[in-house]
């Protein structure tokens, strides 16, 4: 399957989203679509092999019964300047992968 170019997610990448009074959030790159998620989920069937609208649902029956890991094969990067405890909470609950810049330099 090629790259999948997502036309909503091409309309916000790198635009800087404010929250709350100091930060920001902003879409840096991303990898993959919902057609990689029912790819992933339909992977002995084959490509090709249902309609949109049967995409759409089998998506939302995902999340309903918490099927999560064919939603791992889309990959998000994002900027994100937030408070330090709001920081490590992230990383304590561990929601994503982080890098941060160091406070040292």
């Amino acid at each position: 399957m090629a790259h999948s170019i997502v036309p909503e997610a091409e309309e916000i990448l790198d635009k800087e989203y404010k929250v709350l009074d100091k930060g920001f959030v902003r879409l840096v790159d991303y990898l993959g679509s919902d057609q990689r998620i029912v790819q992933s989920a339909r992977v002995s069937y084959g490509n090709g092999t249902k309609t949109v609208s049967q995409d759409a649902g089998l998506i939302d029956y995902l999340l309903r019964h918490q099927h999560t890991s064919p939603f791992e094969q889309v990959v998000f990067t994002f900027h994100v300047k937030m408070p330090i405890f709001v920081a490590r909470q992230w990383v304590r609950h561990r929601t994503g992968r982080m890098n941060e810049v160091s406070g040292r330099y």
